[in-house]
């Protein structure tokens, strides 16, 4: 491996490959100075095209030569200022193989190692979900009260923080495009299904992968939540699990995010309620996700996800899901009397308007 092997995108993964090697421990990430920084030939690409790039060779990676870097020579780069992960992204109280294996099971984002259409907008995915085609944009952090800011690289730049090549990346690609061509997603589908598709990645290249992306989705999460660092394990990762799945798409639950950031629960429990105003604030908080379309679509992966915001959930996770199961599905006594006023009011009843968020 060369010396530029080593040198990762200082805007998001001087943790991350640390992160990798054990996922209890924190990772640390440090800056370089600009002039320092070489990224790889297909970074300088992708920088050209996003607007400007860091990269920042982790302290925790030997050099394997003293020979320097071969200098970047083209275009300049302007220094983008943005933040690195440090000590606290890489930390949660959930262990992230625990979310890893969630994401890897059929109820959540499955496990296929090769390239696959996205079931709504058929772009590519591999691994768990992990977008192969994602250009790196600006998130900006809405929230003057949360000092924590959004990452969004793109998938070449994960890619290759995985320690993939990129050429690699752009095979597969390639490849997708042309089987998409043929097959159509309906059959690309049924293919998925019976197991057929040749792997194009291993296991160990899609963990690597996966762990990436759950560390990118820890550090956003806590740019979403204030008090990310207050909240349980369980709720940790469900915020982190719908930051994974919903990427920059999450700033459109306005409710939940609202909600989930009114700390005015705080002055009930200083005036001695404190244990109802918190079961009301995070009952209010899965309402919210519960009312969205998003948990009506995917419902077996929502149940999942809102009961882990309650805060027994630990204590009983069963009781949890059960509780949001029964909202997000209501007893056939109840479907069957909705649909018996529908039939006297001869089928021409109003349905209700499906909520937006989500």
């Amino acid at each position: 491996m060369t010396v530029r092997k080593h040198y990762i995108l200082a805007a998001t993964f001087a943790t991350l490959l640390g992160a990798m090697g054990a996922s209890s421990q924190p990772s640390t990430g440090q800056t370089a100075p600009c002039a320092a920084r070489q990224p790889s030939a297909q970074l300088q690409r992708t920088a050209a095209q996003a607007g400007g790039v860091n990269s920042v060779r982790p302290a925790s990676l030997p050099l394997e030569n003293s020979q320097p870097a071969p200098p970047f020579v083209g275009p300049e780069v302007p220094c983008a200022p943005q933040l690195l992960f440090d000590v606290t992204d890489a930390e949660a109280k959930f262990r992230l193989e625990s979310m890893m294996s969630l994401l890897r099971d059929s109820r959540h984002e499955s496990w296929v190692l090769a390239a696959y259409p996205d079931p709504k907008t058929s772009r590519p995915l591999i691994g768990a979900g992990f977008s192969l085609d994602v250009d790196a944009r600006e998130h900006v952090q809405g929230d003057p009260l949360n000092p924590h800011t959004f990452l969004e690289p793109s998938s070449a730049q994960l890619w290759e923080a995985a320690g993939l090549d990129p050429p690699r990346l752009q095979a597969i690609l390639d490849q997708y495009d042309r089987e998409l061509q043929a097959w159509k997603k309906k059959n690309f589908r049924k293919k998925i299904k019976k197991h057929q598709l040749t792997p194009q990645l291993s296991d160990e290249d899609a963990i690597r992968l996966l762990r990436i992306s759950v560390v990118q989705s820890v550090h956003n999460a806590r740019a979403y939540c204030r008090e990310f660092d207050q909240l349980t394990a369980s709720q940790q990762m469900a915020l982190s699990q719908l930051v994974y799945q919903m990427g920059v798409n999450l700033e459109e639950f306005t409710q939940f995010l609202a909600t989930i950031n009114d700390l005015s629960y705080h002055d009930a429990v200083r005036d001695g309620s404190g244990p109802e105003a918190v079961a009301e604030h995070w009952k209010t908080v899965q309402s919210t996700l519960v009312q969205s379309q998003w948990a009506r679509r995917y419902s077996t992966r929502a149940i999942s996800v809102i009961a882990m915001f309650n805060p027994a959930y630990e204590v009983d996770p069963a009781q949890a899901e059960r509780q949001v199961r029964a909202e997000l599905r209501p007893p056939a006594h109840h479907r069957k009397k909705a649909q018996a006023v529908r039939a006297g009011n001869g089928g021409s009843a109003k349905r209700p308007t499906q909520p937006k968020e989500g």
